[in-house]
């Protein structure tokens, strides 16, 4: 999710992505160019807050009118609701990943941070050799430094769902580029303790998935399991929840356990060791010039 846009928020040797030097950027700082894609963008978010903020009061409602825990009844304010879980208006956090394949085993410590739906900064910490490697997204593009070439070097579109640094996850899952209510349409079944959450893309939207799947518990209402599937319906890999603890005032699942369903042995495990949402991160760290500094 972090389609969720957080986690799952993520995030940066040996990118995949990065290795390939011929699509090294253009560092003029596009900001200004992108004035009326920002608008639309904060249009948009605006709406899905609209549609967060309408849905829970109305099901806080009717929990303290029944006793009974929160409910939804509409399918794209729940995702939109557990999208946002991670983030806030505003985050930073400190994360280990754990990738598992049936050669190697590899584990990462990085910092990330986050201010509204389009920008976001990771750097990894951890382990020596790779330190220094980090990832900007800024609305709809992303760049990657790589600290042993004092080089930054853009990602294309085409790159977003490649595989992050060797593991389990996607440069799309690390940043949340994509906005699954904006992609997908949405259908909502309620069971006795869970939601189950079936997100099927719209015709105009590109993407590698026919479908995606949430399972969401009610009480509490966090997610459980999220399961992404190829266009002839074939699970591809399963992102699962646990570990429950409390982040200041949120309780959130601290682990997030990526499997590959196609890769036997393949999996990758990202536990959130801090997180503080709605804090406040200078509007510098979001910029080439930040990503460009040597730390």
């Amino acid at each position: 999710m972090m389609g969720q846009r957080g986690v799952v928020l993520f995030c940066l040797s040996k990118i995949r992505s990065v290795r390939l030097g011929r699509f090294a950027s253009d560092l003029t700082d596009p900001f200004d160019a992108h004035k009326d894609r920002r608008s639309r963008q904060k249009a948009r978010q605006r709406n899905r807050w609209s549609r967060i903020v309408v849905a829970f009061v109305l099901a806080m409602h009717g929990a303290q009118a029944a006793a009974e825990s929160p409910r939804f009844e509409s399918g794209p304010a729940l995702i939109d609701y557990l999208d946002q879980l991670y983030q806030g208006q505003s985050s930073e956090a400190q994360m280990v990943m754990e990738i598992k394949t049936p050669d190697y085993e590899r584990r990462l410590v990085f910092k990330g941070m986050t201010q509204g739906d389009d920008y976001a900064y990771f750097q990894i910490l951890e382990p020596k050799k790779d330190r220094g490697i980090a990832s900007l997204m800024r609305g709809e593009e992303m760049w990657n430094f790589l600290p042993k070439i004092n080089r930054v070097v853009k990602v294309p579109p085409s790159m977003m769902m490649n595989s992050w640094m060797g593991s389990d996850f996607t440069n799309d899952d690390l940043v949340k580029q994509s906005t699954l209510t904006d992609l997908y349409d949405v259908n909502l079944e309620e069971k006795e303790e869970t939601y189950l959450v079936t997100l099927l893309p719209k015709q105009a939207t590109v993407t590698v998935w026919g479908k995606i799947s949430f399972e969401v518990t009610k009480d509490p209402l966090l997610p459980k399991t999220q399961t992404y599937f190829d266009e002839k319906g074939e699970a591809i890999r399963v992102l699962r929840f646990s570990d429950i603890r409390q982040f200041g005032e949120r309780l959130l699942p601290s682990k997030m356990e990526m499997t590959s369903l196609r890769k036997p042995g393949h999996q990758t495990v990202i536990t959130y060791d801090t997180l503080a949402l709605d804090v406040d991160v200078p509007s510098e760290t979001f910029t080439l010039q930040y990503l460009r500094r040597r730390r």
